[in-house]
């Protein structure tokens, strides 16, 4: 069935008026199937995003014919070579409302330029350029993933489904130098020292491993382009576009022909022509931090370009938004990261959020802790700022239940701990993070586990716990954006409380509540009288002396207004 929603304000009130019961749900379902306009959230708040982080060749192959490109057949390294994921596979996921049903707001996924077409050997077998960190040309897409035709579709039906797009951007390094693929030009790259990571030009003026040409991003030297990059272009048929392009750019912006502004254009190119929401950028100490910051101003030009070419497809006023990997960056160094003899600060440089490196291990310690810690942070040191949580992810080879033993627990920490969180592919199903016989980050990027939740019960039992909690978030941006207050202790509950100009969005949150009947208090959040909805059980409640009473089997409780 063709997932559809509802606009603005019918949307809420269908979801605060109708009655919470089985009557509602089926009033809900006969209007997605007769109207026409998908529902987009019209209190979305960065800070409290819900970002869906995927590698675009593990998730789901939309299109089997462009599985194989440029000849890469040799055999691979376990899981390091194409699978087959692609950008029409995720437009599909999208159409079938499964980010919707997660409650996903942003969608990012790893880079889909061209990347090199050799392969290369480090000692981990045959390795080519599946995960997108390896590009080789940055204006044109990687067919293995998909075309233009593909990306405008996919963020065109993200944008109708009230869900934002992160495009994964590198800047400071080329691929790996392969047979197939040259070393771009000394003016462009360095292939030396390799990075020690204990000083500033150690981080940033080296290569980040070997055979990963660095970009001289603190270059202001005027570079030729590449010869192998114009013949490529020039047997493209595309030359003098992309020459003329060049062209009125740098007449624009009066940047000197310096190899990091050849590449910043290219890559808002991609903001200008489809409406890019926002970047998650890779490896960004590795780079002058001036660097992001021109990123960022280049990035806004183009995304206010495209919002006024475009005012009808506008999702909202938040500006063009960056979120950064500064690698082992943790929410209690505030908003400076120490380089060794240097402090720096990316929120200054052109940066939103920076990826929370943290969560992972303070996952380990008890909801409360947490919780107050996060709020307290986000509401002083990182006020009008963020951090991105996360607990898995694509290189982290430490993650939190590796094992998958506890995927609930997962949820409710990610999920509910003030800022915005990452969801990283399989998380919500548990897809598996061992697996046997790869070597390296190789053993946390599997295929999707689709086939799982057919098989499963247990899998689709844990998604739909996930859904129940990332809908619940979705909605109350107070989850992640609000302030954190404690109300009980036993049971353990908690309440969020977001105000921005006249919206006000308040929520009571219960975790390991007692099965069976159970006393919910509310106080200071709802007075005595206003109907609540438990979101989690379906149940429909009054307040009566500063609490609720439920009666029933789950040990959570999302308590909203059910006005």
């Amino acid at each position: 069935m063709k997932n559809v929603f509802l606009l603005g304000l019918l949307s809420i009130a269908l979801i605060s008026c109708q009655p919470k019961s089985k009557e509602k749900s089926e009033t809900i379902a006969v209007v997605k199937d007769s109207i026409e306009t998908p529902k987009k959230n019209p209190n979305f708040q960065w800070e409290a995003a819900t970002v869906y982080f995927l590698l675009t060749d593990r998730f789901n192959n939309g299109n089997t014919a462009n599985d194989l490109n440029f000849e890469r057949d040799e055999e691979t390294g376990e899981l390091r070579g194409f699978l087959g994921g692609d950008i029409q596979g995720i437009t599909k996921k999208i159409k079938d409302g499964y980010f919707t049903d997660l409650g996903v707001n942003a969608i990012w996924f790893t880079p889909v330029v061209e990347q090199i077409h050799g392969a290369t050997d480090e000692g981990t077998g045959n390795t080519y350029g599946y995960h997108g960190y390896w590009a080789k040309d940055w204006t044109a897409l990687d067919p293995n993933f998909g075309t233009d035709k593909d990306l405008d579709t996919l963020i065109k039906t993200a944008h109708e489904n009230g869900i934002r797009i992160l495009l994964d951007v590198v800047l400071n390094h080329t691929g790996p130098i392969t047979e197939k693929d040259p070393v771009w030009p000394e003016e462009w790259v360095r292939t030396s020292p390799t990075c020690e990571f204990t000083t500033y030009e150690n981080t940033t003026a080296c290569t980040l491993v070997a055979n990963l040409p660095d970009i001289l991003t603190e270059s202001d030297a005027t570079v030729n382009l590449p010869d192998a990059l114009l013949a490529k272009w020039k047997s493209e048929g595309r030359l003098s576009q992309e020459l003329d392009e060049l062209e009125l750019f740098f007449d624009r912006t009066g940047y000197p022909r310096a190899p990091r502004f050849y590449i910043i254009k290219w890559l808002t190119d991609y903001v200008n022509k489809y409406g890019v929401d926002g970047f998650r950028v890779d490896t960004v100490k590795h780079a002058n931090e001036n660097s992001w910051a021109e990123l960022y101003k280049e990035a806004s030009f183009a995304f206010e370009l495209w919002k006024k070419k475009n005012s009808d497809k506008v999702l909202d006023d938040n500006p063009f938004y960056m979120v950064g990997e500064v690698y082992n960056y943790g929410i209690s160094g505030g908003q400076e990261f120490d380089l060794g003899d240097k402090k720096v600060n990316y929120f200054d440089n052109g940066f939103k959020s920076l990826i929370n490196f943290e969560l992972k291990t303070d996952a380990q310690k008890d909801y409360e802790t947490i919780f107050t810690k996060y709020s307290k942070l986000l509401h002083t040191t990182f006020k009008d700022k963020s951090v991105l949580n996360y607990l898995t992810s694509h290189d982290d080879g430490q993650p939190f239940d590796q094992e998958r033993a506890d995927p609930k627990r997962a949820a409710n920490v990610l999920l509910l701990t003030p800022g915005a969180s990452q969801i990283y592919y399989g998380d919500e199903t548990a897809r598996s993070l061992v697996i046997e016989g790869t070597q390296g980050d190789a053993t946390l990027r599997s295929f999707m586990n689709w086939n799982e939740l057919d098989s499963l019960p247990q899998t689709k039992e844990t998604l739909s716990y996930w859904q129940k909690l990332g809908t619940f978030r979705n909605d109350h941006p107070s989850i992640g954006a609000g302030i954190h207050k404690r109300i009980s202790k036993a049971p353990y509950v908690f309440s969020r409380h977001f105000t921005k100009e006249d919206y006000v969005d308040k929520v009571v949150i219960a975790l390991d509540a007692p099965k069976g009947k159970k006393s919910i208090s509310v106080k200071g959040i709802f007075g005595d009288g206003t109907k609540l909805y438990d979101r989690f059980s379906g149940t429909e409640v009054t307040v009566d002396k500063n609490k609720v009473i439920l009666d029933n089997d789950f040990d959570v409780v999302l308590l909203e207004l059910n006005n």
